[in-house]
């Protein structure tokens, strides 16, 4: 999933909730600054901000890491 769509699922959801972006804010422990950028796709949310909004709001947070392909000289 691409960064900036996960940022509109969440504000979306917000909206969805009947949450104010400093209501949002408060309950997720973070800055009304920080949610405003992190749903407009500014700055570098932390994985811990991403999270903790995304927790607050109902989801899950799975992160799926997979190793890079390996060419025939790492073989």
């Amino acid at each position: 999933m691409k960064i900036h769509r996960l940022y509109a699922m969440l504000r979306e959801r917000r909206k969805v909730l009947g949450l104010s972006q400093p209501e949002l804010a408060r309950l997720s422990g973070i800055s009304v600054h920080t949610l405003i950028n992190l749903e407009a796709g500014r700055g570098s949310p932390t994985l811990r901000t991403i999270e903790a909004v995304a927790t607050t709001l109902g989801y899950h947070l799975a992160l799926t890491l997979t190793p890079p392909p390996m060419d025939e000289e790492d073989e």
